[in-house]
């Protein structure tokens, strides 16, 4: 038997985790031009970080001060991709798969939510990143930028 059902956003914790995820799948893509592959993702406010392997050793990785300018690399091309304020958009493939793309920088299956245009973002901070077991580990956080 169906019976209705309500359903109720909480619009803010929306639109927070909706910056979350989208500059998750930014900083993957700055990873990517680094020549890492992604290993692991986790876009939970206050914990949100992205992990990779790097296919090749990287001696920046082995210094504190290689680390910060490889984090300074990365902080450079997110932010000019927010300025360049580049749209997000989706759709199905072949096999049904909801397909997200930031504009030509990025493209992941993904069920996610997530802002229209990368200038939606806001206050995109990255700390130095971690190696710790063979894993670079990018921690962040982001907002929603209110208009």
């Amino acid at each position: 038997m169906r019976q209705p059902v309500e359903v109720r956003i909480d619009l803010p914790a929306r639109i927070a985790h909706a910056a979350l995820h989208t500059a998750g799948h930014l900083i993957e893509a700055a990873g990517r031009a680094q020549g890492w592959v992604p290993a692991a993702n986790n876009h939970f406010p206050g914990q949100a970080r992205i992990e990779f392997t790097a296919p090749r050793p990287d001696a920046r990785l082995d210094t504190p001060e290689g680390r910060e300018e490889v984090t300074e690399a990365l902080r450079t091309e997110v932010a000019e991709a927010i300025a360049q304020n580049l749209p997000v958009t989706r759709e199905n493939d072949a096999e049904g798969r909801r397909i997200v793309y930031l504009a030509h920088l990025h493209s992941a299956p993904c069920g996610g939510t997530h802002v229209r245009r990368l200038g939606d973002l806001a206050d995109v901070v990255l700390p130095t990143l971690k190696v710790k077991r063979g894993r670079v580990r990018v921690s962040y956080s982001a907002t929603h930028r209110e208009r």
